[in-house]
């Protein structure tokens, strides 16, 4: 049973009327579990019907499921493969809703550890850019390993400021999607660890957090396009009273009324400190209303118009400082990289997304697809590299299957034996990347990288 605040209880007595007893009853049920589908790997329907757990679909999201406790799909073949995200479903739903178009430059400024950014990466369907960020570096390591996993190459992963980031793209974004730090009271169900931090003040703490940062992120959206503003909690302070607030200082921003779903609730204009704005254009969902946790959405429109001005990446990097890598090309991937793009970073070979602007200076973990590293006289292919191949672009094979023993010891960094020629070869599991082997005789080498392993 969870043991509650009485201030945090006496205020959602207060907001809820009616509802209040349904709401607490809500919370000492069982929490809801859910994943959400990669459709850069995998279609939902695919997964659907060839999935090895107990799921249920998400009515409010196109790709996500519920599935049981005694599942773990964190301790599956498919996990290591990037084919879902394992995510709260009220989580799911900022997202989902977030009209990403092929094409577009996206910014996820609050990202760590990736539930959003992956599900946004693969809506772009490897067109455009993902630019994902968390100000916390130890955060961000989760982040990469998020985005890798998931195979998404047309990433920039940053861990900087929203202030220092303004100051490299400005009016460069089409969306950005800030999830914003907050007290987290929709959350409390899923870690009651979080009810331990909660203080009186936490809301007006993260409120001033909160009215710092879409100042910068707005500087950073073009005229024309979307920003949406998400959190985790219930407080009026960290949802509609910043937006109306930011609203009140930025009259080239307008809120957009946000689709109906599954028992949504609409934003409260009573709650925001004043009428001059629309809140219920927002919505919330609420844990008595849905299965799942808490959450707060909003989505604003710059208005006006921005002239695109469209840059080819054009790389620094001489073809010939590459050269081991191109023998590796040609050996191995039916499919070769742009050479225009293709970017050399103390030995170690990007490919490069294009049109972006300057990023000397900028904290960042991880420039485009990270391909490999260059040694001496020879190139090794990376984990990130075999995530985000798809299997008919690379000539040589090692199918495993999941329920295989073969397929865990290799997740566990053995050796294992293997048909075929030697050389690199992609280690798949049902049709499926998981990572690179290189074999000599028979046995494949194991080149799966070392802190994905399966522990």
């Amino acid at each position: 049973m969870l043991i509650l605040p009485e201030t945090y209880l006496a205020r959602m007595q207060t907001l809820l009327g009616d509802e209040y007893d349904d709401f607490i009853q809500s919370l000492q049920r069982e929490r809801h579990y859910g994943l959400r589908v990669n459709n850069l790997k995998i279609t939902t329907e695919v997964f659907e019907n060839q999935s090895p757990f107990h799921i249920e679909k998400v009515q409010f999201t196109s790709n996500g499921f519920y599935y049981k406790k005694e599942d773990v799909p964190a301790k599956h073949p498919y996990y290591y493969a990037g084919l879902y995200y394992i995510q709260e479903p009220s989580a799911m739903t900022p997202a989902e809703l977030f009209p990403i178009e092929e094409g577009d430059k996206v910014l996820d400024l609050c990202a760590a550890p990736g539930g959003k950014s992956t599900e946004l990466g693969a809506k772009l369907k490897g067109t455009g850019l993902l630019v994902s960020n968390d100000i916390s570096a130890s955060r961000a390591k989760a982040l990469l390993k998020n985005i890798e996993l998931f195979g998404i190459g047309n990433s920039l992963v940053t861990s900087e400021s929203p202030e220092r980031l303004a100051t490299y793209f400005s009016d460069y974004f089409d969306k950005i999607l800030v999830d914003a730090p907050c007290s987290g009271e929709g959350m409390f169900r899923k870690d009651p660890n979080i009810i331990k931090s909660w203080q009186p003040d936490s809301n007006e703490a993260y409120n001033s957090i909160q009215k710092q940062i879409l100042p910068y992120a707005a500087a950073m959206l073009k005229p024309g396009g979307y920003m949406l503003y998400s959190t985790c909690t219930f407080a009026p302070e960290e949802n509609e009273q910043v937006i109306y607030h930011f609203l009140d200082e930025h009259d080239d921003f307008e809120l957009v009324t946000l689709p109906d779903r599954d028992n949504f609730s609409r934003g409260q204009t009573h709650w925001a400190g004043g009428e001059a704005f629309d809140m219920e254009k927002a919505i919330r969902l609420w844990p008595h209303k849905i299965r799942g946790e808490g959450h707060f959405i909003a989505l604003l429109h710059k208005k006006g118009h921005h002239q695109e001005m469209y840059k080819p990446y054009a790389s620094k990097t001489k073809e010939k400082v590459y050269e081991d890598y191109t023998a590796f090309e040609k050996a191995y991937l039916t499919c070769p990289f742009d050479r225009r793009r293709l970017e050399v970073i103390k030995d170690k070979l990007y490919y490069m997304p294009d049109d972006i602007p300057s990023l000397k200076g900028l904290r960042i973990l991880r420039s485009g697809l990270y391909i490999g590293e260059l040694r001496k006289n020879r190139f090794e292919p990376s984990q990130a590299l075999a995530s985000w191949l798809k299997p008919d672009m690379f000539k040589q094979i090692t199918c495993l299957s999941s329920s295989s023993e073969d397929v865990i010891r290799y997740l566990k960094g053995e050796t294992i034996r293997t048909d075929g020629d030697k050389g690199w070869h992609l280690v798949t599991v049902d049709g499926f990347s998981l990572g690179f082997g290189k074999k000599t005789n028979h046995m494949l080498k194991n080149k799966f990288q070392a802190g994905w392993r399966w522990m």
